[in-house]
């Protein structure tokens, strides 16, 4: 009898695991894309620091990405189940703050690009120059955006997760998110963490007695600097794609006008056939980069009337 109930014991556990790995297979296949766009964004973030503190700093970004799951899944499965209506302005919000961002900083770069080349120049000499309180400051500020950052992407990753494992019994569903949030948690800060110290490979490998290593040192050295430059645009348009998709799918009767554009252009045939997936992202870009420009200028006419008011007291 005893034996009997391990068995079953036995068989309830193998069979919640195996419903757990198969849903969770799923739910990071429907988050693939914002996984790439969460790493590209947090490798440009976490850039531009000393080359010894770079390491602290990604597993600074890394502890507050933990935290953010840790308040992100409960509150996924509380609002789940009390207030499923909450989830798509929550997560509209938070897209139209990325796409507000990304706008942001295509301003900032619009209005200083007579400077760009002297303001990188002067921000390494000064980097070089700064006091450790100063450093310390500075990383301060870079790992507060990456985590604010972190904190939309990881919604919007839990939010497609919960919807996957909506049907399915509260322990499959804390099961699923709380591997979803592991992996995103290793498997982005990993790869970030290389990539940010590239170079320091690259100048080790150039350092070796075989012909071999100091060549592959040398290209990683010259291919490092565009790798972080492409990432930084990249990371850009994220915002934009990310947001943006947010936005149009809290919009239904916009989601809908995309993805049939993406099938229009896929009956098309030939070129329209090849680009009909990249259709539904290139629109969910433009979205979301009106969407940024709406915002920015809702954001500089609330300070301009709040200066106002201000202004005679």
């Amino acid at each position: 009898m005893a034996a009997g109930s391990l068995l079953t014991l036995l068989d309830d556990i193998a069979t919640i695991l195996d419903d757990v790995a198969i849903l969770t297979k799923r739910a990071a296949t429907k988050t693939a894309g914002v996984l790439g766009d969460d790493l590209a964004l947090n490798a440009q973030q976490v850039s531009g620091v000393v080359s010894q503190r770079e390491l602290p700093v990604v597993w600074a970004v890394a502890k507050g990405s933990a935290l953010n799951k840790l308040i992100l899944v409960p509150l996924a499965l509380l609002i789940g189940t009390f207030a499923p209506w909450a989830v798509i302005p929550l997560l509209m919000i938070g897209g139209l703050y990325l796409c507000f961002e990304g706008v942001e900083k295509l301003h900032h770069a619009y209005a200083h690009r007579q400077r760009t080349a002297a303001a990188a120049e002067q921000k390494l000499a000064d980097l070089a120059a700064a006091t450790p309180q100063q450093v310390v400051e500075s990383e301060a500020d870079k790992i507060k955006g990456a985590v604010r950052t972190d904190f939309i992407l990881s919604a919007e990753i839990i939010a497609i997760t919960l919807g996957t494992v909506a049907g399915q019994d509260f322990l499959r569903q804390l099961s699923v998110l709380t591997a979803i949030s592991v992996l995103m948690t290793v498997g982005v800060y990993g790869l970030v963490a290389g990539i940010v110290k590239l170079d320091d490979a690259g100048l080790y490998l150039t350092q070796r007695a075989a012909a071999f290593p100091r060549q592959l040192g040398r290209a990683i050295l010259w291919a490092a600097p565009f790798l972080m430059k492409a990432l930084s645009v990249l990371g850009t348009a994220a915002m934009f794609l990310v947001g943006g998709g947010i936005v149009t799918h809290g919009i239904p009767w916009l989601h809908h006008a995309v993805e049939h554009a993406g099938e229009w252009a896929r009956l098309q045939g030939g070129l329209g056939a090849l680009a009909a997936p990249i259709v539904p992202a290139l629109l969910n870009g433009i979205c979301g980069l009106i969407a940024g420009i709406v915002v920015l200028l809702g954001f500089k006419a609330f300070q301009k009337a709040r200066g106002k008011e201000a202004a005679p007291h």
